[in-house]
This record gives C-alpha cells, sequence and structure tokens, in this order.
C-alpha cells in the first residue's frame, strides 16, 4: 500500500496498479500468495536484488529495447549482468506523446509496456542481451502476455540499427528453429522510434515491492512457464566444490589457471584447434559457457569465441595485473577465471571471448543428452 499525504496521490497510484493488484487478490489460494513469498525469501529476490557492487566501465554506450509483457518482469533479469549500465522500464513504440501508465495499460494507446537497456558494446554484445531476452516471456502469444492481455503486453524488438536489425533476425530464426515452442514465434522486429521513461514508482519494482513482485510472476504463470521451457536454478546444479575436491579433480595447470588466473600457452592447449561440434562447460563447476556454434580462428593461440550461452553466468571484472586494463571472464558458479574478452571480434558481437582451454571441459554433442547437457543441445545445431 503507497503512503502519501495526498489522497489524489494515492488514488492514482492505487488506479495504477490495479490490473496486477487485482489479479493478486484473485490469485485462488492463499497458499499461492505464501509460496511465491518463501520462494523470494530463498533465492530469486536474493538473485535480483545483489547487494553485491556492480563493476563500472568506461567506454561507449549503447541501446536495446524490448517488450515482453509486464516491464518489472523484463527489466528485473538484466539488472546486474557485467556489461549493463542500466534498464528503464516505460513504453515504446507508439505515436502518442509523454503517455502515462493508465493510458497504456487501459489500452488507450499505440504503445507497448517496454524496457531500454544501456549497455556497453566493448563488455557484453546485443546477441548476448537477446538471448537473455528471449528467456522471459512466451514469444508465441500474439494476444498479450500471461495474465496481461492486449496489444499493450504483446512482445517487440525494437532495434536501433542495421547490426540490431541482423543480430535479431539471427537470433530469431536459430530459435524458429530450435524446437523450443509447440506453437509459430509471432513477435515482430520493429524498428525503434520512441521511448517514454514510465513513472518512478515503477522502476526497480522487484526492489521496492518484493513480495508482491513474486507473487505477480508465479500468479501470472510466468515463472511455470520459464521453468517450463528454459533450464532454471543452475546455481542450484552447478556449484563449486572444495578446495581439496578441487586439487583431487584438477591437475596443477587447471587448478592454477582456475584458482590464480594463471594463463596456459598458446597454440599447445587443448581446444585451440578443437571443431568437434558441442559445448564447453566450467572445469570447476560444470555450468556450461560456449557453444561450438560460436567459436572460430581467431589466430591468437587459444580457443575464441563470439559470446558465452548465458551472459548470466559470466563474471566480467576489470583485470588491471601486469600494467594492463583488460576485462577479465569469469564463470560465476565455479569462481573460476576463464579468459579475457576483448572488443575485436568478428561481427555480429566484434568481440572475443578468448578462454583457456584448461578453465574448461569439452562436451561432444554426441555425449551431451548422456551427460546430462540435453537443454543445451539447440545452442549447437
Amino acid at each position: 500500500m503507497p503512503h502519501s499525504n495526498s489522497i489524489v496521490k494515492t488514488v492514482n497510484k492505487i488506479m495504477a496498479f490495479s490490473k496486477k493488484i487485482l489479479y493478486l487478490v484473485l490469485i485462488p489460494t492463499f497458499s499461492l500468495l505464501v509460496f511465491s513469498c518463501s520462494q523470494a525469501e530463498n533465492g530469486k529476490q536474493k538473485s535480483e536484488n545483489s547487494d553485491v557492487p556492480e563493476e563500472i566501465y568506461d567506454g561507449p554506450t549503447a541501446l536495446a529495447t524490448f517488450a515482453g509483457g509486464c516491464f518489472w518482469c523484463i527489466e528485473a533479469p538484466f539488472e546486474g549482468v557485467d556489461g549493463i549500465v542500466s534498464v528503464v522500464s516505460g513504453y515504446a513504440g507508439g505515436k502518442e506523446k509523454n503517455p502515462t501508465y493508465s493510458d497504456v495499460s487501459g489500452g488507450k494507446t499505440t504503445h507497448r509496456e517496454s524496457v531500454q537497456v544501456t549497455y556497453n558494446p566493448d563488455i557484453i554484445s546485443y546477441s548476448e542481451i537477446l538471448e537473455i531476452f528471449w528467456q522471459q516471456f512466451d514469444p508465441t502469444d500474439e494476444g498479450g502476455s500471461f495474465y496481461d492481455r492486449g496489444f499493450q503486453y504483446t512482445s517487440a524488438v525494437f532495434y536501433h540499427d542495421k547490426i540490431q536489425k541482423a543480430a535479431a533476425e539471427a537470433s530469431l530464426q536459430k530459435l524458429s528453429q530450435s524446437g523450443k515452442f509447440d506453437k509459430p514465434i509471432v513477435t515482430p522486429l520493429i524498428k525503434f522510434t520512441n521511448f517514454y521513461p514510465a513513472e518512478d514508482y515503477h522502476q526497480d519494482y522487484y526492489k521496492k515491492n518484493p513480495t508482491e513482485y513474486y507473487a505477480y510472476r508465479t500468479g501470472s504463470g510466468r515463472d511455470a512457464f520459464i521453468a517450463k521451457h528454459w533450464p532454471v536454478k543452475l546455481e542450484d546444479k552447478y556449484k563449486k566444490p572444495s578446495d581439496s575436491e578441487l586439487r583431487k579433480r584438477l591437475t596443477e595447470l587447471q587448478y592454477q589457471v582456475t584458482m590464480h588466473e594463471e594463463t596456459e600457452r598458446a597454440f599447445t592447449n587443448d581446444y585451440n584447434e578443437n571443431k568437434e561440434e558441442g559445448i564447453y562447460v566450467c572445469i570447476v563447476s560444470g555450468v556450461p559457457l560456449f557453444s561450438s556454434s560460436d567459436k572460430y580462428e581467431s589466430y591468437s593461440g587459444w580457443p575464441s569465441f563470439t559470446k558465452p550461452i548465458d551472459a548470466r553466468v559470466i563474471g566480467k571484472p576489470t583485470d588491471t595485473a601486469y600494467g594492463m586494463m583488460r576485462v577479465e571472464v569469469r564463470s560465476k558458479l565455479g569462481d573460476s577465471h576463464l579468459g579475457h574478452v576483448f572488443n575485436d571480434g568478428p561481427e555480429p558481437t566484434k568481440l572475443r571471448y578468448c578462454m583457456n582451454s584448461a578453465a574448461m571441459k569439452f562436451i561432444p554433442k554426441k555425449d551431451m543428452e548422456k551427460e546430462g547437457y540435453k537443454d543445451w543441445l539447440w545452442v549447437v545445431d
């Protein structure tokens, strides 16, 4: 319940939130709400509302704009991803100037609820951001998004230039061919025209009102849909073993590279010349990191990739060792050093993830299902 000395302001906010508040009231059982709150306290709230300071990078910035239903639920997953500078909830693509929440949510405009992501393209690529986006909503729903119905809640990718358009087309085609969904993907790719930030009380809603936010995500069916189609709670499955276990399991080179940021020799490592189809997983935790479909010959002497499978499992702290300013690449779930990322790669990402073979384990495509990586077969195809 909002607190204000102004009766008018209070009434306006209540009306603005009515569609979500009403749904929470209509959740059929009290147990569903209790489950949602406990789930927030035991995991999701912590991951999306972390007190760990984000890396701040100097350098260029670019914009990415998406619609995927309720903007609260699209904003939160991008927060805390290294290379992303800010995420703003708002309204995009319509003809009306300075739209309000009540007008957009009530279907009185031609805008969609949207988010705008500001990111550093030297740190994270648009392709990586796209792949986070696709995993947050139902791209086969042409009538809205979960509980929220109407054009204002339909999905869209608003590309800002021809490079983003090409990346979005490639990403959409691959997802369409993946077999992930039973129905065709209907999310349109639309040239960006405008974006208006939403009212302040909508920004960082997942932080300001965590109980309502997580109850809404669960009650609307969004979380169930995501869990059905995508790997979730990777942190529960892929964990860093104890140091004593690592010393038993890893070779001396693997241990020094992953735990002490050493670098293996160029050209003589295991995967530099590997051309087999499959995925590369963290040698420490086992979490999937890179796909052979994104591997290319950089002539650096180390295995190089244009992007990771999921940017959310990758950390990118700044590295000032040896008198240089570089961006380190780490496995978040393994808390281990992988290599570095540079901005001299090929299109479409222009990034080069230069990795140590010793920090990874290669799983051939033919072995992925039996090794427990069936959910990632589509990224190799």
